[in-house]
């Protein structure tokens, strides 16, 4: 295991002046988040102009990807594979191996996930890299049952896990060991059980790092530890205190 940093740590910044502050704090890989209409370069920007999109990643300091974080906004489905291919590509440029995106919003149908998520699956499987779901509250993975069934249907999907969305969340408090198996990336904030606390300062939430990470070394996972801040310029503590105190704690569980 090892330790990233998310570019989201830094989104109230262009995205060369992000990657600076996250090798001034010392990261040796960062992982990047594509998302469209976000504070840096979208899916759409890389499909529409990989080689730019490349340009301005390796203009600044010399770090390695972790994983891509991609969320492709409100698309049709040609527009969506069409775009997910592009990325397929662009990912094995950065030597990038797994993709993480948003499950369908929650109270979708599960057949029709299970469907969407098959055919992007297959892609990736296809290009030997990795499709994984990152649980959130907000989507049918807020339900950790309904995350592992959508892993068990799907081949090769894998989940990204944010334990912060099981501590605040409609399914608070669920079990969601069955999950680690299956756990292909990691993103940690610290996050309260109370309204406005989605994320706090480091220790201050309820996010069990330690067991969390002994249970992922116990299931053989040898992936990234993300340090997943969300900075959109607007946070009431100074993230980047928060990034490095995070930085440092999880250095300290492996």
């Amino acid at each position: 295991m090892y330790v990233s940093c998310s570019t989201l740590c830094f989104g109230d910044r262009p995205i060369e002046a992000a990657l600076r502050q996250i090798a001034e704090l010392e990261f040796n890989r960062m992982e990047l988040a594509l998302i469209e209409g976000g504070p840096h370069l979208g899916p759409s920007d890389v499909a529409r102009d990989p080689d730019g999109a490349l340009h301005r990643l390796r203009t600044g300091p010399s770090l390695a990807s972790s994983a891509l974080d991609l969320d492709f906004g409100p698309v049709d489905a040609e527009t969506l594979r069409t775009r997910f291919e592009a990325i397929c590509r662009f990912s094995k440029l950065l030597t990038v191996a797994v993709l993480t995106i948003p499950a369908a919003p929650i109270g979708s149908p599960i057949e029709q996930e299970v469907e969407r998520l098959s055919s992007l699956a297959s892609v990736a499987n296809r290009e030997g890299l990795v499709l994984s779901v990152r649980t959130h509250r907000d989507t049918l993975t807020a339900d950790p049952a309904v995350a592992l069934d959508l892993c068990k249907r799907v081949t090769g999907l894998g989940v990204t896990l944010d334990p912060s969305h099981y501590v605040l969340g409609p399914f608070s408090g669920r079990n969601y060991d069955d999950l680690f198996p299956f756990v292909q990336n990691a993103h940690f904030r610290d996050t309260g059980k109370n309204p406005g606390e989605e994320q706090v300062r480091i220790g201050q939430g309820k996010v069990d790092y330690a067991r969390i990470v002994t249970i992922l070394e116990r299931h053989g996972y040898n992936r990234s530890l993300t340090v997943a801040l969300h900075n959109r310029g607007d946070s009431p503590f100074d993230v980047e205190v928060e990034v490095r105190k995070m930085k440092l704690l999880l250095e300290s569980l492996i």
